[in-house]
């Protein structure tokens, strides 16, 4: 897919250049000027025309009409160099290769030094450009009837770079090109309809990535839920024809289990609500609900491309929530794995509830910090709209660390409190340890404070993906529907993580 070139040799012959262009006060530098003055200063006249820009995100297409041995250049309009940023570079990678998808483009020349700026080195445009590659061109997987004509799509990206620079640029473009697919892979699963993908499905799915990446796999299946007492799993599943999997997924990065990362995802594969049944408005969407095992699963194969030094254990509780004669019921009181009673209020708060027991089945495996991701609350979105994740944490400097990977990721995070108050209305129960619905009031909190008290005093952070694991509108960087939100950000803290044990 990539190949680093070293060095641009202007008497070759190129499909298609790209270069970048930062604005200077309507002058052109470096190879900008060097080509202006081979194409007999017919740049120039553009930019002072208005047909070539430097505006940000702005693509210009240039043919060269047998002046140059390139067949045409690509100008990509960065802005002003101080405003260029990682995340903006990454967009304007994603215009660029949008309009070669659209185009049928299929072999494109990069220089990547015209994509550098003071705060933005060689090696992170190197990382931003496959990063952007990856998820810019991502196509939803539908079912449609389609031609057998196979689709035009970029074969080859050639990055040209400094010879010296060789070896540092190709892990860079590995690297981002990892993060950029493992993003892809959850938005596929959170796409798929929930008839094509079970819990069972699912769990094939992990089991084909632990193949791939030579992860230690571990499927439970009902009976030996039963046997090891996951009460609240197999309560959400009663009213499944389906059948629900535990799924663990272990990646050793040191010579000694320790030191253990646990990502705990929601695997609900559709949730009508149960006897809390949804409206029919609000139903319709429910296949994405399964968006944080998703995400798990993407960081894991991110993982497993980087190999980090670092021990993982990703859980994966997953069912559906149906409603037949068996399903569980508003009233019922269940025994968690943890042996923590639950009295139902609320069937359609299955996810805390699989969770829990997800988070106990992570300790049992040894995990000392927790990361639990779900699309778990309608509150979330209120609060904070459709591009902040909601966390909550029992630990600030495992949160930190979280929110430092959120960062380098873009994917922003806000997190909300846990009060004494808050964990008192979970604890409100006369018939149980806790309840799994207080009320409306502070919805998305009362859902981590109830996960938190099967954390207790382990370090952990919830993430609440309800308001951006999908999205309704495409951008630079994908389509419109799921996101693949989290899985960069979970595989950063693998990669970057580093907590003081004293």
């Amino acid at each position: 897919m990539f190949k680093v070139h070293n060095q641009l040799n202007l008497q070759e012959q190129y499909e298609v250049l790209v270069i970048g262009l930062f604005q200077k006060n309507n002058k052109l530098t470096g190879l900008a000027a060097e080509l202006d003055e081979k194409l007999d200063g017919q740049l120039t006249q553009m930019l002072k025309d208005g047909d070539l820009s430097t505006k940000y995100k702005s693509i210009t297409k240039l043919y060269t009409l047998g002046k140059l041995p390139v067949k045409r250049i690509f100008f990509v309009g960065l802005g002003r160099e101080k405003d260029i940023t990682f995340y903006k570079l990454k967009e304007a990678y994603g215009r660029l290769f949008k309009t070669f998808q659209e185009a049928k483009i299929q072999d494109v020349s990069v220089v990547l030094e015209t994509f550098v700026s003071e705060k933005i080195e060689l090696p992170d445009s190197a990382h931003a450009l496959a990063e952007a590659f990856a998820l810019s061109t991502y196509k939803i997987i539908d079912y449609k009837q389609k031609s057998n004509e196979p689709e035009k799509q970029i074969e080859q990206v050639q990055v040209i770079v400094p010879t010296e620079e060789t070896v540092e640029i190709t892990a860079a473009l590995e690297v981002g090109y990892a993060f950029g697919k493992g993003t892809n892979s959850a938005r596929t699963l959170t796409n798929m309809p929930p008839n094509l993908l079970t819990a069972s499905e699912l769990a094939q799915y992990a089991q084909e990535l632990a193949k791939t990446y030579q992860f230690e796999c571990e499927i439970l299946e009902k009976e030996e839920m039963e046997r090891l007492g996951m009460g609240a799993l197999l309560a959400v599943n009663k009213g499944s024809v389906e059948p629900p999997k535990m799924i663990v997924l272990k990646y050793q990065g040191k010579e000694t289990w320790e030191d253990v990362i646990g990502l705990v995802g929601k695997g609900i594969t559709y949730d009508t609500g149960g006897y809390s049944i949804k409206p029919k408005t609000g139903i319709v969407g429910m296949k994405t609900d399964m968006g944080g095992a998703a995400a798990v699963l993407g960081a894991m194969e991110i993982i497993g491309e980087l190999r980090p030094e670092q021990n993982v254990v990703a859980v994966i509780p997953s069912t559906d929530n149906m409603i037949s004669g068996d399903a569980f019921k508003p009233d019922d009181v269940i025994v968690s794995l943890s042996g923590k009673t639950i009295e139902v209020l609320n069937t359609d708060a299955e996810g805390r509830l699989v969770l829990a027991d997800g988070i106990t089945y992570a300790k049992h495996h040894g995990a000392n910090y927790l990361v639990d991701v779900a699309t778990l609350t309608g509150g979330v979105i209120v609060a904070l709209g459709t591009e902040t994740t909601g966390a909550m944490t029992n630990n600030e400097e495992l949160f930190e660390q979280l929110l430092q990977a959120s960062y380098e990721c873009d994917e922003p995070v806000w997190r909300l409190p846990i009060t004494e108050s808050d964990k008192k209305r979970v604890r409100n129960s006369k018939m149980a340890d806790l309840n799994n619905s207080p009320g409306r009031e502070g919805h998305a909190i009362m859902a981590g404070t109830f996960i938190g008290e099967f954390a207790e005093d382990t370090p952990w952070v919830h993430l609440d993906i309800a308001g951006t694991a999908t999205t309704s509108k495409g951008n630079e960087l994908g389509p419109s529907g799921a996101t693949g939100v989290m899985a960069r950000t979970l595989a950063t803290l693998v990669e970057r993580f580093e907590l003081n044990k004293e």
